[in-house]
């Protein structure tokens, strides 16, 4: 079946089946792997892009339910939180593996979109359904907090 979509500002057509997880569509038809499949349940984050401006699960999310959205990627992201994100990402060089960073970085920038001055339990929170299995939740939280303090000056 052919769907229209709005993805990363343009529209594209894509012909799979109903119910075909959004991951798929993006990875698979549309080529963008920036957006890693990881658990395929939605509890690990790794798949996380933004419709509508809003973190989601994009294993979880079926193109159907897509087809009149705002679809952003990490290739698409794009703004001064987005760019406060990835600038504290680097200086504080939050990547290890790498695998999971594009989620952790979405869901980063859905939270300071929503709560500009968060705490560390807001973070906590937040961010608590993106996995690291390297473990750099610290380094995380202090790339959050440093892209917070950048917003404000």
């Amino acid at each position: 079946m052919n769907y229209k979509i709005k993805i990363n500002g343009t529209t594209k057509e894509v012909d799979v089946a109903p119910g075909t997880p959004l991951l798929w569509v993006i990875r698979d038809s549309l080529d963008l792997t920036g957006t890693k499949f990881g658990c395929g349940v939605a509890s690990c984050g790794a798949c996380t892009v933004h419709v509508d401006g809003s973190p989601v699960r994009s294993c979880q999310t079926f193109i159907e339910d897509v087809s009149d959205q705002e679809i952003i990627t990490i290739e698409g992201i794009d703004g001064k939180v987005a760019h406060e994100v990835q600038k504290a990402w680097q200086e504080l060089d939050v990547v290890q593996c790498g695998y999971c960073q594009s989620g952790q970085i979405m869901s980063a920038i859905g939270l300071l979109s929503e709560t500009p001055k968060p705490t560390d339990e807001n973070i906590d929170d937040y961010m608590s359904g993106n996995a690291c299995r390297c473990a750099t939740y610290q380094r995380i939280r202090a790339a959050i907090h440093l892209a917070s303090k950048n917003l404000e000056g």
